[in-house]
């Protein structure tokens, strides 16, 4: 089975605080991999190295053989956890930014998704509400052709039939040939998409493994073991 993503012994410290110490996890091509964890426990911190923008102090990260970099930024699709368009653009002129940026966008699919997420092009960023911003980010991200995926809590702000659009979007999308790796604490709604999961505490993996081997040797649901790992936090 070909690792899409390989990570050896990754550490990232900023000046007063380690993000990640220590992790070591591997995902699969045509994998989908939940990560998971309460609020600052290094998950955001994990998926901008991997998507190129923040460097590793020490250890090994590889997607698809090399090192995050301009290269892998070609074939990595990042979704971060903050709103990154300009109120002043319109749906369609966001699609138009990606095209010029990325050439795995795909238009005729930007269209296709914009459809299914009852969104317009014409709409303007800055009118729309924080769950259709949200929606037209995932239209934009899903868009690319690209080899992973990586969403950082990509249901904030939906409601249940938004998330059930962009749940019908994400299996749509999936291919054989990427990987994706999801962070979210909505674990009931999504768990069933998970081929693999890892369990970040302070920064430390605590738990991670099989998805389907997990509920088996534990007797439980990934949900339930959210709440047994973490104890006093509650996942949605």
């Amino acid at each position: 089975m070909s690792m899409l993503v390989q990570i050896s012994s990754l550490t990232k410290r900023y000046i007063t605080t380690t993000a990640l110490s220590d992790v070591t996890l591997e995902l699969p091509e045509g994998h989908i991999m939940g990560l998971l964890g309460p609020n600052g426990s290094g998950k955001t911190t994990l998926m901008k190295i991997l998507a190129g923008l923040v460097s590793p102090t020490s250890g090994s990260v590889l997607v698809d053989g090399m090192a995050p970099g301009v290269e892998t930024k070609a074939i990595v699709s990042f979704l971060p956890d903050v709103n990154h368009l300009d109120r002043w653009m319109s749906v369609g002129e966001a699609g138009d930014f990606y095209a010029d940026f990325y050439v795995d966008f795909d238009q005729k699919r930007f269209e296709e998704l914009l459809a299914i997420m009852r969104l317009t092009s014409g709409q303007k960023i800055g009118s729309l509400s924080k769950g259709m911003v949200e929606k037209a980010r995932l239209s934009l991200v899903f868009s690319r052709r690209a080899r992973l995926y990586v969403l950082d809590e990509p249901f904030g702000g939906l409601d249940p039939l938004a998330r059930s659009q962009v749940l019908d979007a994400l299996v749509a999308n999936f291919r054989t040939d990427c990987s994706m790796i999801l962070s979210t604490q909505m674990v009931a709604e999504v768990e069933r998409f998970f081929d693999d999961v890892v369990f970040l505490d302070s920064g430390r993996v605590v738990l991670a493994g099989d998805a389907e081997e997990l509920r088996t040797r534990r007797g439980a649901s990934i949900e339930e073991i959210y709440r047994e790992v973490y104890g006093h936090v509650e996942a949605r």
